[in-house]
């Protein structure tokens, strides 16, 4: 499973999906693309899984027209000492994800 970690958040949470290949936006090369566009290479690419910090997404975005389920981390911020301690949760979610699915995570 390739998991793409949106560019808000802190490259450091892929030390904590072991087992997965996770990848942050930026080493992509894809600092400051948009949320559309960035999803629409993100399955270009082959990712499975989009993860991020942005709680508007799904009201931005037709999310069920892309084949990448979406985890959207809804901790106190985005800082790696709130959102890090979401990841036993995620890891935990990540083989049960669906294409097309959002699914949000909280403390």
């Amino acid at each position: 499973m390739r998991i793409l970690i949106d560019e808000c958040l802190n490259w450091r949470l892929s030390r904590a999906l072991t087992g997965y290949y996770a990848v942050s936006a930026q080493k992509m090369g894809w600092s400051g693309i948009k949320n559309g566009k960035l999803l629409a290479l993100a399955v270009e690419n082959g990712f499975d899984v989009f993860l991020t910090g942005d709680r508007n997404l799904s009201f931005q975005q037709n999310l069920t027209e892309f084949t990448i389920a979406v985890v959207v981390l809804e901790a106190d911020g985005i800082q790696l000492q709130h959102t890090l301690p979401l990841m036993q949760k995620v890891v935990a979610l990540l083989p049960t994800l669906k294409p097309g699915q959002v699914v949000r995570v909280k403390p």
